[in-house]
């Protein structure tokens, strides 16, 4: 498993990198390579040198983070830092790792960054292709994998100590934890709604205080989980 991880900051705001300079200082498996207050040096750079992650503002002068994330290296991940709220919708669509609102706090911070080490998961192998993100899910048997896009999860549940994968036409068992795949999974696409599963958002079907309809199955909304559920749906209203 991979241990180490290199990241870039591109933000037009100085004092904005100086903050994610430091929070990446505070971090072990993260290494600045560069930063840039210019994001077109920013991608110049980005064509030439490989890195893991890439911390990007949205709202920057001649191309926006939204615009250059769908340009560098897909296999680089992506988490964006705004001080707008109203960009999480974008977010999700390019599937980013995560989403920060500024002003970030360190332990924010360091559960974002930290997905990134999820995705190294020595029974979860993670890949794209023509922008379409999929896992291989180790099911049962001597090294089977059963290979899954993140489109066609529609939610998550816990079963002791294994997790049942819905998805429209079968559901695939694989021996994991919920804590492992809630650090996996792109925040902007999935939330955990309950101590026992984790929703694709664009699934969601309606809503009430209680529990949530994803295609004709009701599943509940945990009191733990709830301040941060409606927050989310907040972002994504019209």
């Amino acid at each position: 498993m991979k241990d180490q991880f290199t990241c870039v900051i591109i933000d037009d705001e100085p004092a904005a990198i100086r903050l994610l300079e430091k929070y990446c200082g505070k971090v072990s498996f993260l290494e600045v390579k560069d930063t840039f207050t210019n994001p077109l040096e920013g991608l110049k750079y980005l064509e030439g040198v490989s890195v893991d992650l890439v911390f990007l503002d949205i709202q920057m002068p001649e191309i926006t983070g939204i615009q250059l994330s769908k340009i560098i290296n897909k296999r680089t991940k992506i988490i964006f830092s705004t001080a707008y709220p109203q960009f999480a919708l974008d977010s999700y669509e390019v599937a980013a790792l995560d989403y920060l609102l500024k002003p970030i706090e360190f332990e924010r911070f360091y559960t974002a960054v930290s997905k990134i080490k999820a995705t190294n998961n020595s029974d979860t192998i993670v890949n794209q292709t023509n922008n379409d993100e999929f896992f291989f899910f180790k099911t049962d048997g001597k090294n089977k994998y059963a290979k899954v896009f993140l489109q066609d999860i529609i939610y998550i549940e816990s079963l002791k100590n294994y997790i049942a994968i819905h998805l429209q036409d079968q559901q695939i068992i694989t021996y994991n934890t919920l804590k492992h795949f809630k650090e996996t999974l792109p925040s902007s696409n999935f939330i955990q709604i309950h101590k026992s599963y984790i929703i694709s958002i664009k699934r969601i079907d309606k809503i009430n205080n209680d529990t949530i309809w994803i295609q004709n199955t009701e599943l509940p909304i945990g009191n733990t989980y709830r301040k941060s559920f409606f927050e989310t749906i907040d972002n994504h209203q019209l």
